[in-house]
């Protein structure tokens, strides 16, 4: 027998590598590919196109959709590392074209209340993890060994590098980027730069905002909005309160906006005055 070999799965006929052990319940698109050495149990959901393997775990109610790319090593869906968890069959829903490399771990929610969300088109590099309750949008990277704790809120678009940490309930901000060992135990504005150490903001990713098509007037009140908040001689709440007095314009407002509902605080710049 060759590297790979067809099985007939009900009326499916998929690439299997014979040496995989997937789950008769398990349900799989036909175009689905498994790698040798695979495991993948009941309660798990292949869209079209995906590509798993090899020596994968699927666990869990784990749903991917279309076209996601599973390397060797990763262990996606398995139970919440939650001392109270009971072992209730929570669930990881996953979107489209998605790239998990080798050893990334995704784990399943801790209730049947709440999923875990990975939206479509991120990018989770070798050893990263996501966290039960996690909620990540659309077009993000994790880098190598970066990790997001449980009930963290991530936008669409951030960059967090290697060996970063963001804390349990924090939310990160869209377009926000996250340097090299950085760690957020608080709330990360959207449009900004996190500085190595933790909390400490460092300006705005002027050049994602660039690629992110934000044009020169926006980015521009972008910046007076971030200077006022973090550099002016106005407390945080009042400075946002009065910059959303005057009635800013789509980024501002949202960057502005994200700090006002903040419930951990946010990441202050690291050489914010008084």
């Amino acid at each position: 027998m060759g590297l790979e070999a067809s099985f007939g799965i009900g009326h499916r006929t998929l690439s299997i590598h014979p040496t995989a052990i997937i789950d008769p319940s398990a349900e799989l698109h036909p175009s689905v590919t498994v790698g040798p050495h695979t495991v993948i149990d009941a309660g798990v959901t292949l869209g079209e196109g995906c590509r798993i393997g090899p020596q994968v775990h699927l666990t869990g109610q784990t749903i991917l959709g279309k076209d996601n790319t599973v390397h060797a090593g990763a262990v996606i869906g398995d139970a919440p590392q939650d001392l109270k968890y009971d072992g209730a069959a929570t669930r990881l829903r996953v979107g489209d074209g998605n790239t998990f490399r080798e050893h990334v771990t995704i784990h399943r929610a801790n209730s049947a209340d709440e999923d875990t969300v990975i939206g479509s088109h991120n990018y989770f590099m070798a050893a990263s993890h996501v966290g039960h309750n996690s909620v990540v949008g659309d077009h993000n990277i994790l880098a190598n060994a970066a990790v997001l704790g449980g009930h963290v809120e991530v936008g669409d678009r951030t960059f967090i590098s290697a060996y970063c940490g963001v804390h349990q309930f924090v939310r990160v901000g869209s377009l926000a980027m996250m340097q090299g060992h950085a760690g957020a135990s608080k709330d990360v504005p959207p449009f900004t730069m996190v500085s190595a150490g933790l909390n400490k903001l460092c300006g705005l990713n002027t050049v994602g905002l660039r690629r992110a098509g934000m044009t020169p007037e926006e980015r521009a009140e972008l910046k007076q909005c971030y200077q006022r908040v973090f550099l002016g001689a106005e407390n945080i709440g009042q400075a946002v309160a009065g910059a959303l007095g005057e009635s800013p314009g789509g980024p501002a407002r949202e960057f502005l906006e994200f700090i006002a509902a903040s419930k951990r605080g946010v990441c202050v710049h690291g050489k914010r005055r008084g």
